[in-house]
């Protein structure tokens, strides 16, 4: 019998199956590369974050050890000098480490005064007031602090309730 118009013999068929299958395992050795180009990009990004966070640690070190140095000269200055200077170094050495912190982007959270808000404070006292508002912050027993507009620290603080 012979072949209608349009359909393929069943070798046609076979030799286009061989094909496709040809191309499914090349596709494959494809992905297959493709992981492993990616499981190798993922290793190397996890390395090199590491890397930048041991810089920037680093970085803030190297700040900080004149400040330590200035507390060691301090504190030996003052087992030999006068009270007065050895405050006056204090002094000097606290603001050299508030700008260092400041620099990095820490900021402190308000707190005495302002409102209470649970995203930056921790209500650890409450007292029954009637001389100002509810939810007033009456006062702060551990400051909080943001870093980088981020609070790594909420403050710990009484709030007056009526």
């Amino acid at each position: 019998m012979g072949e209608k118009k349009g359909r393929k013999s069943i070798s046609d068929l076979k030799k286009e199956l061989k094909e496709k299958n040809k191309q499914i395992e090349e596709y494959m050795t494809r992905i297959k590369y493709l992981q492993a180009d990616f499981d190798n990009l993922e290793k190397r990004v996890a390395k090199e974050k590491e890397e930048i966070k041991k810089i920037a640690k680093e970085d803030l070190i190297l700040k900080l050890i004149d400040v330590y140095e200035n507390l060691e000269r301090a504190v030996k200055d003052g087992h030999r000098t006068r009270k007065k200077d050895l405050l006056k170094g204090l002094e000097m050495t606290y603001r050299q480490l508030r700008d260092i912190l400041k620099d990095e982007g820490l900021e402190e959270i308000k707190a005495v005064g302002e409102k209470f808000d649970p995203f930056l404070h921790e209500a650890v006292l409450r007292e029954n007031r009637k001389d100002c508002e509810a939810g007033v912050i009456l006062e702060e027993y551990q400051r909080g602090y943001k870093l980088n507009d981020r609070v790594i620290r909420y403050s710990k603080v009484k709030v007056a309730e009526r």
